[in-house]
């Protein structure tokens, strides 16, 4: 299966981003209230800067106190990102992210964020993928 089936599964609500200047007060509500595990950090919607996760905001606090909920996002964003084109396969895309260690990846083509997947669209994917082998095992096993 490739990202692209991922991207066309999954609902349509586009890419939720915030702005480098934006708090990671801002980020933490943002997160909240949308029920997701990170936000991209772009100036335009489209360019991927960084990605900001629950589990960085959480390790700050952690590390410095509740003051860094008014710092920008930018200073602890993940800069380096790893990304997705629309034509790599899952199993590239489960290794890219076990091998990382994060949960989230954005679909860039063209120098341009088309969508962002998550390690659990990534597991639904390959459940799918395995109950349809495993219905068309049964098929030839029965004879149908």
């Amino acid at each position: 299966m490739l990202v692209q089936q991922i991207l066309k599964d999954k609902s349509d609500d586009g890419v939720v981003t915030l702005s480098p200047a934006s708090s990671v007060g801002e980020a933490a509500k943002t997160l909240s209230s949308r029920r997701i595990g990170a936000v991209v950090i772009s100036s335009d919607g489209k360019d991927a800067k960084g990605i900001l996760s629950e589990r960085d905001i959480v390790r700050a606090i952690g590390a410095s106190g509740p003051g860094c909920l008014a710092d920008p996002v930018d200073t602890l964003m993940t800069s380096k990102i790893v990304s997705a084109t629309r034509d790599e396969t899952v199993d590239s895309v489960l290794a890219k992210m076990t091998a990382g260690r994060f949960r989230h990846m954005p679909v860039v083509e063209g120098g341009e964020m088309v969508g962002l997947i998550s390690i659990g669209d990534v597991v639904k994917a390959q459940l799918s993928l395995l109950n349809m082998e495993k219905e068309a095992l049964e098929s030839m096993i029965k004879g149908f």
